[in-house]
């Protein structure tokens, strides 16, 4: 995408990403805080920390009680609608493995819903229910720390940051104003500035909080950023969170000064995340997309997924292919906004962000099978996931893979070759 993309969606290209595009496999090594495992982690942390990385953020989400493939809004614009699917063989099928309450995955007990609270009481909640299972648990993030820093000079703190989980435009727009300001937050708390580097590792949609905050620092002043922050504070006052107005009106002068964030860089890795938003590279550092992925195509076009029906509905509950949440997930497809006043500011954002709406244009979108945005290196990662099983809770449809403990030395390691290596 362009500088000064400007909130403009990606433009779903299927052409060969080049030399952007590497492969890597998951394959058995040291055994996690085994002794070997914390020598390789320690020197990947001294990579990381001659680069200037001093702090690493880990987004993440929830994929129980959130509609994580957006079927809410495809039943919304018709896609249980007889004549809709006429045609396209097994796309009934696809969208009822597709369905919240219908896909295999168990909603949170007590009626724990989105908004999600970034607090001790909710991550507990995700660990005892999902484990590392598309979730930085606790324990992942404080073994990163712990073995990062074993021999570096210059500390590197590690963080866990819930996102709010409300998959449409309205609550990833929120979560972008709201994760800068914790950015901004802990550069003030650690005294960071020039020089120094961030390194965000967003799992799934937190990625496209990520490609919103992207078009948020853009250093030009461009027209989306002043609109898009006047929707969500009118949206904010109208509704009583005098929390997000507050955060509003304190990062909006940040955003259009020379230096936003203290003059520290952020760096970008999204896992799982699907094509959608459009990244702008002028304001932030380097950005990775890793795709857990396994080629199904003939025609040669190996970075591409398979989008063909009805195979595609026995390939998803043993993972055939990778993630299918990825693959799924695209524009079209969303939860939806539980008052007016929310799906109002949703529409007025939507207008913004994506031009792609109805049943058939989501469709279109979802056999386009792009695995990865226009801007940013890509890696493409066979992790291991597809074991035959077809319980849900072992895989999520390939959308857990990223997040497990026994990836956290391989995600690392792919992180500096990709992205510090030179």
């Amino acid at each position: 995408m362009p500088t000064e993309n400007n909130f403009q969606h990606d433009e779903l290209s299927r052409k060969n990403p080049g030399d952007r595009l590497s492969t890597a496999e998951l394959m058995p090594g040291a055994q996690a805080e085994s002794p070997a495992w914390f020598d390789a982690m320690a020197q990947c942390g001294t990579k990381l920390s001659e680069a200037g990385v001093r702090g690493i953020v880990f987004l993440h989400g929830s994929i129980h009680s959130t509609d994580v493939f957006g079927i809410q809004r495809l039943d919304e614009v018709g896609g249980l609608k007889r004549g809709y699917s006429r045609g396209v063989s097994g796309l009934d099928a696809l969208l009822s493995l597709m369905r919240d309450g219908e896909n295999g995955i168990p909603a949170f007990p007590h009626g724990l819903t989105p908004p999600f609270q970034n607090d001790d009481a909710t991550w507990t909640s995700l660990d005892q229910r999902l484990g590392d299972a598309g979730n930085f648990t606790e324990r992942y993030v404080t073994l990163a720390e712990h073995a990062l820093n074993k021999h570096g000079a210059q500390p590197i703190i590690c963080s866990r940051l819930l996102w709010a989980s409300e998959h449409h435009h309205l609550g990833r727009a929120a979560a972008a104003v709201r994760l800068l300001a914790d950015l901004h937050g802990l550069c003030e708390r650690q005294v960071l500035g020039t020089g120094d580097r961030i390194l965000v590792q967003a799992h799934g949609q937190a990625g496209l909080i990520l490609a919103l905050a992207s078009n948020l620092l853009c250093p030009s002043p461009i027209t989306g950023r002043p609109k898009l922050l006047g929707i969500l504070a009118a949206y904010a006052r109208e509704t009583g969170q005098a929390d997000l107005a507050a955060i509003i009106t304190r990062i909006e002068p940040l955003l259009g000064s020379a230096t936003r964030l203290n003059g520290v860089v952020l760096d970008m890795v999204t896992f799982g995340t699907p094509v959608r938003y459009g990244w702008d590279p002028s304001g932030i550092g380097t950005v990775l997309h890793v795709v857990n992925h396994r080629n199904l195509r003939t025609d040669g076009k190996t970075w591409l997924a398979k989008m063909e029906l009805p195979q595609i509905t026995m390939e998803m509950p043993v993972a055939w292919g990778g993630d299918y949440v990825q693959e799924l997930a695209v524009a079209g497809s969303d939860a939806l906004p539980a008052t007016d006043a929310a799906k109002a500011a949703n529409k007025a954002i939507w207008e913004m962000v994506e031009p792609y709406d109805g049943f058939e244009r989501w469709l279109e979108c979802a056999r386009r099978a792009v695995r990865f945005p226009s801007e940013g290196r890509c890696l493409l990662v066979d992790y291991k996931d597809c074991t035959g099983s077809t319980d849900v809770r072992d895989h999520y449809y390939g959308h857990a893979a990223y997040t497990r403990l026994n990836a956290l030395l391989f995600n690392t390691t792919e992180i500096v070759r990709c992205l510090y290596s030179a």
